[in-house]
């Protein structure tokens, strides 16, 4: 028997269907949040179709031999990110509708925390002001409604450390994730903070 016709192995078929389970994971787990289907992008785009790739070829007879041990040696990676993409959707996220640098609609996912003031999200100050967040008059998707929002920026690091911990203590993915390094337990220096104040009339 040739190496290009040789069966799976055990290990093999076991990661290639966890990787596609987790590849439709990545597209199916936005199916539970109310409103518009919200249309994986950038990385969980990428990380959803790369599961269900290696996934595919982990699985077939008809991938050569070398190229399974190829996927194989990849799938740590995207099975890492690829949990980690598909439970952040697992809690509260919102839609904010806005346009990119070059004019193009983007929907920002984001995680939000509420407080006596208003409803806050947070990020990288390159990321607000690449979409120009701060003072649009933008769409806001939460729990199947759409309001129009106004985003005010703060950088002032009171305001950006306390609302970051909120997020920290909110969501139970974003302390796993900050246990093993892959998200700040505490805010950047370049992270700021946007309160979503309702548009004026409406």
């Amino acid at each position: 028997m040739t190496e290009s016709s040789q069966s799976p192995s055990k290990v093999q078929l076991a990661v290639g269907y966890v990787l596609l389970a987790l590849g439709v994971g990545v597209f199916a787990v936005r199916l539970i949040h109310a409103g518009d289907y919200a249309m994986p992008r950038s990385t969980p785009l990428f990380t959803g179709l790369a599961g269900l790739l290696l996934g595919a070829l982990l699985v077939t007879s008809a991938a050569p031999g070398a190229i399974r041990r190829i996927a194989l040696a990849l799938s740590p990676v995207v099975l890492f990110f690829g949990l980690y993409v598909t439970m952040a959707e697992l809690e509260e996220v919102v839609s904010l509708h806005a346009t990119d640098s070059s004019g193009n609609p983007a929907e920002l996912r984001l995680w939000i925390v509420d407080r006596d003031d208003g409803s806050w999200v947070g990020m990288q100050g390159s990321k607000a002001a690449e979409f120009s967040l701060d003072g649009a008059r933008l769409d806001l998707l939460r729990n199947g409604q759409t309001s129009c929002v106004v985003p005010v920026l703060h950088d002032d690091r009171p305001t950006v450390r306390a609302i970051h911990a909120m997020k920290v203590d909110k969501y139970a993915v974003a302390q796993a994730a900050a246990a093993v390094g892959l998200y700040p337990s505490e805010a950047r220096e370049t992270t700021v903070a946007l309160r979503l104040d309702p548009c004026p009339n409406g």
